[in-house]
């Protein structure tokens, strides 16, 4: 008897394709001058890692957001240390969304898919943050809690953004996505 394929290449394709998108929507970004608990920068790579979970669920949207922002940290000597938590909090960016849009009732759509993405941009701020002050602000730098937390605040702004960005670029663009393949009988289910 044949075992069925549980991953198809197509599967396989796409989740390379979504990590090649995030290594190139990390890599489009402004790095502010705060160097006092690590870098931050505006990026496009959360779009990303949100697209990944709407369109690959949430095991293979987790893999491909989580190894694309990997790959990206391991391009640059500013992050290459941290590519094993990035690769597991940007998993978990994607893995959240996927879990989210994939696992509620009704019809996919705009509306679904924003919810998944604010979930997944509120579960990466929070895993980043918490990152930034008891990591790298803590026991890196060794900083007082107090200051530490001034490196957290110091982020808000452009996790915000980061955020906010990917919660209304995402959705969009999954949508369309999805109607272009079904457009063309492709499905990545």
């Amino acid at each position: 008897m044949e075992k069925k394929q549980k991953i198809s290449t197509r599967k396989i394709v796409f989740v390379a394709l979504m990590a090649a998108l995030t290594v190139a929507g990390s890599a489009l970004r402004i790095t502010l001058p705060i160097d006092i608990a690590g870098t931050t920068s505006f990026h496009l790579g959360n779009i990303m890692c949100a697209l990944s979970g709407l369109l690959l669920g949430p095991w293979l949207g987790g893999l491909a957001s989580g190894l694309g922002s990997a790959i990206y940290d391991m391009t640059n000597p500013l992050y290459i240390s941290e590519c094993w938590i990035t690769f597991l909090t940007k998993g978990a960016y994607g893995l959240a969304v996927g879990l989210v849009v994939w696992k509620a009732k009704g019809k996919w759509g705009y509306g679904k898919a924003t919810v998944a993405t604010v979930a997944g941009a509120v579960t990466y701020a929070v895993l980043y943050l918490a990152k930034s002050y008891f990591y790298s602000g803590l026991l890196l730098k060794g900083l007082t809690p107090a200051a530490a937390l001034t490196t957290v605040i110091a982020k808000l702004p452009a996790t915000t953004f980061n955020a906010v960005i990917a919660i209304v670029i995402a959705p969009f663009l999954a949508v369309n996505i999805r109607a272009a393949l079904e457009h063309n009988h492709l499905t990545l289910e």
